[in-house]
């Protein structure tokens, strides 16, 4: 197709053509190649449109920094949209650059009426982060002067491409497309002419629009996916635009810049639920939580384990006071089935489960993920009394350790899947570092599930998943209950009695 200044795009249309259309929209120094992972998720229900934007893969490239400016960007997006759906709205996904001109576009007129939601990855406005920067500058603070720091230093290389001639001459030899994939493992081979076109995307507009920002809000609903370990774009920079965007959500998803290729399933999976719900109304669960304005434990799914009664009941309802979904099990059905009463509406399900059984614990597991989705937080709660003289011997008394195990094995691997975090509580008691002679089975039990939540911890910190053992000395089930929550809002690797 043809650009209002005559220059050729290369589009592609795939998928189900009776589907909603999205237009996923490539970054720097990427062609709609990037995209390939994501649109094959998409495609078994949406209209899918890709395109190599002006200067990469299979579209002309202009010479000439004024052919690269945002409003020219914004334009091609408009051509593209008004060509493969005349009428109607569509949805836009973007990444990177891709983001930094659909933000441009969908805050401007020309598209005014023709979007109908935006998923965007590692790409502010730059109205946006001009506004933002100035922010942290005018009013500082400790934390705004470091985020500010941060994402200069981040941001090092948008100098160095401002540079004549060099940057150009790397991109030739090939040696910055090898210092790309030495820095992100998950970005494909560059191209070097799709490069070398891409650095008048830098020289065209980035000090002009950071210098003198203009305000720009969203009259849509938008969606930030925000890559936990992006190097090129810090999530302050990406998520603080509550300002410009009334109704706003903020994912944040573990992986890095390219998140994009190293987890499409993750990627579409987001991107369908804001278009599911621009669609039909619909919010799943994952959107609600994500909104700006939810708080903390608003519309997060929890998972009690024995909250049948004392400190698994009390966790419950400490939870579904602060705004959670709760989900409950307890070996004594009845004893489950009260407990949910008490919960009211935010008591969505209980189960009859002995979590000291492994295939049951997995079975319910896999009952949660199918019919709620996979729970944000799992507490351990389930174990037994503790029974003065009991032996060491005695293999029951272990249940407690089991119990913990076998609900950590279940859930965790849910979490890492989903890429959006999670945090699993563990109870362990006073017992863990106070034995007693009356009691060597269940403080052995104890100090067992404390050192397993700390190896835990160091193995699923990667994936943001944080594991914490909570050991109260004792007390009403409601003061251990608000450690429990405590440790589920801020994870760290041991919450000793206050």
């Amino acid at each position: 197709m043809t650009a209002s200044d005559g220059v050729r795009l290369s589009v592609t249309v795939g998928g189900r053509s009776a589907g909603p259309t999205v237009v996923l929209v490539h970054g720097y120094p990427d062609n709609s190649s990037m995209w390939s992972g994501v649109a094959a998720e998409l495609t078994a229900k949406h209209r899918v449109v890709t395109y190599d934007v002006r200067g990469a893969g299979q579209s002309d490239k202009p010479s000439g920094r004024a052919s690269y400016r945002l409003g020219q960007l914004a334009d091609d997006l408009r051509a593209v949209v008004d060509a493969v759906q005349p009428t109607g709205k569509v949805h836009l996904v973007a990444h990177d650059w891709g983001s930094i001109q659909a933000w441009h576009a969908i805050t401007g007129e020309g598209l005014r009426g023709r979007i109908a939601s935006y998923t965007s990855l590692s790409g502010p406005s730059l109205d946006h982060a001009g506004a933002w920067f100035r922010a942290q500058l005018r009013r500082p603070t400790p934390k705004r002067l470091k985020n500010a720091l941060s994402q200069f230093l981040h941001s090092w290389y948008i100098l160095a491409f401002q540079v004549p001639f060099i940057p150009d001459l790397l991109w030739r030899t090939g040696l910055l497309g090898k210092q790309i994939q030495r820095m992100e493992p998950d970005a494909a081979p560059p191209e070097k002419s799709d490069g070398l076109h891409g650095l008048q995307l830098y020289r065209a507009n980035m000090f002009t629009r950071l210098s003198r920002p203009a305000p720009r809000p969203a009259d849509i609903p938008v969606q930030v996916l925000a890559p936990t370990g992006d190097a090129y774009v810090t999530t302050p920079l990406q998520t603080e635009v509550s300002r410009w965007v009334p109704d706003l959500r903020i994912r944040r998803i573990v992986g890095t810049h390219w998140v994009t290729r190293a987890r499409p399933d993750v990627v579409a999976a987001a991107a369908a639920e804001l278009i599911d719900y621009a669609e039909t109304g619909t919010e799943s669960r994952g959107l609600r939580r994500a909104r700006v304005d939810a708080g903390p434990f608003a519309h997060k799914l929890v998972v009690v384990t024995g909250a049948g009664s004392g400190i698994g009941r009390a966790t419950a309802l400490a939870f579904a006071e602060r705004g959670a979904d709760v989900v409950i099990t307890d070996i004594d059905a009845s004893s489950a089935a009260e407990t949910r009463k008490l919960l009211g509406e935010h008591g969505i399900a209980e189960y009859a489960v002995d979590s000291s059984d492994g295939e049951a614990v997995h079975r319910f597991a896999e009952r949660v993920r199918a019919e709620y989705g996979v729970p944000d937080i799992v507490v351990n709660n389930a174990g037994i009394e503790p029974v003065p003289g009991t032996p060491l011997g005695d293999r029951e008394r272990y249940a407690d350790l089991w119990s913990v195990i076998h609900g950590c094995r279940a859930f965790a691997p849910m979490l890492a899947k989903r890429a959006e975090g999670g945090q699993i509580v563990n109870l362990a008691f006073a017992a863990a570092t106070l034995p007693s002679d009356l009691l060597a089975a269940y403080a052995t039990t104890k100090a067992a599930v404390r050192t397993l939540s700390g190896y835990l911890q160091d193995e699923l910190a990667a994936d943001h998943i944080g594991v914490t053992a909570v050991c109260p000395l004792g007390g009403l089930p409601e003061r251990v209950a608000r450690d429990v929550v405590r440790a589920a809002e801020k994870p760290i690797a041991t919450v000793p009695a206050p």
